[in-house]
């Protein structure tokens, strides 16, 4: 069989047309490939945590903003402890938890195998918490307090920290301060204890202290903020089996979590606050979104919640001081790591 030139030329013509092809084929296989293996899979895709009344966490608002996907969040009940928040993350009953850094160490001191992760919440010229009295109190000074009870919201949190460190301040002996009483009741029902004189001294923040004083007839005895300035005050933590077991969803869970503490950091306070009246409405769990309203800053000192050494120090040395912690027992380091922090150290980014 002859082969004219033209037909030869017309089937070299559509061998190289066909290879064309199969090249570009190729190449979007390799693109596919390439961006599959650039994509770590994740090794739990479904995060347990637990919630506020009447609040919205940043795991909650990260998920909002999506900036989690493709984790799922798991609600498996409230919370009005970070004690018990962080407890349940120790049990493995939830995933993710935050408390006050002296909560933390105190558990990461009696061997709890966790990790801070991500600063969460803070006090500044916004968001801080007041300690109350009556207006007509005879209470003045630190030295007024012994003998009287003072409502916190938790025992071993915060709140009580922050009001030992006053009366140490303020020269009580650790003889003296034992003398005053802490008493733990709900913060929405803590106004109420102290104009029924249940307790002398009451702790309010946020929308309750907005509205207490609002009523009047109630006065500032001091906040943590006369105390430590602007700070961060707790962390969220993981367990630090989770951590090992899954490296790629620890990234994913609190680059996620970092960016949305910046997001709230960097939006106006009316945007912030209308996202988070529509997430308390469409998640349905029967609750007030007054406090909302109330809502003016995270708190937060660092960009994303970036943990530091300083912030840690101030909680060891006062344990250190109370008998709680041997010196050199603990250092910083051995508590957090800011390894999965979209904003860490060394790397540039900024949330989108």
């Amino acid at each position: 069989m002859k082969i004219t030139i033209s037909a030869l030329r017309r089937l070299v013509a559509s061998l190289r047309a066909r290879g064309r092809r199969l090249g570009l084929a190729a190449l979007g296989l390799t693109a596919l490939t390439g961006s599959a293996m650039a994509e770590p899979q994740l090794e739990k895709t479904e995060i347990r945590y637990q919630g506020w009344v009447g609040q919205v966490t940043f795991v909650e608002l990260a998920d909002d903003l999506g900036y989690l996907a493709p984790l799922k969040l798991k609600w498996v009940g409230n919370t009005i402890s970070g004690p018990q928040d962080i407890q349940t993350v120790v049990t493995g009953d939830i995933d993710i938890g935050g408390a006050f850094y002296g909560a933390i160490i105190k558990l990461i001191a009696a061997k709890a195998p966790i990790k801070a992760v991500v600063g969460y919440y803070g006090s500044d010229e916004n968001t801080y918490n007041g300690y109350y009295v009556k207006e007509d109190s005879p209470i003045k000074t630190a030295r007024d307090l012994i003998g009287k009870k003072v409502a916190v919201n938790t025992l071993g949190a915060h709140l009580e920290f922050v009001l030992r460190e006053y009366l140490a301040r303020n020269g009580l002996t650790p003889a003296e301060a034992k003398q005053v009483t802490l008493v733990a009741i709900p913060p929405v029902t803590g106004e109420q204890a102290l104009r029924q004189g249940q307790v002398e001294v009451t702790t309010l923040a946020g929308v309750l202290r907005d509205k207490a004083l609002e009523r009047g007839g109630i006065r500032r005895l001091f906040a943590d903020t006369d105390l430590f300035g602007s700070f961060t005050g707790g962390a969220y933590v993981l367990r630090d089996k989770f951590i090992k077991e899954n490296p790629n969803t620890s990234r994913t869970l609190i680059e996620g979590v970092s960016r949305a503490i910046a997001w709230a950091q960097t939006t106006p306070p009316e945007e912030v606050r209308a996202r988070f009246e529509r997430i308390i409405g469409e998640r349905k769990r029967n609750e007030d979104a007054t406090p909302i309203k109330y809502w003016k800053s995270t708190g937060v000192a660092t960009k994303g919640g970036v943990i530091g050494n300083a912030e840690l120090q101030v909680w060891i040395d006062w344990l250190v001081k109370d008998g709680l912690l041997k010196p050199d027992q603990l250092k910083p380091s051995d508590l957090y790591t800011n390894e999965f922090n979209y904003f860490r150290p060394g790397k540039t980014a900024e949330a989108k």
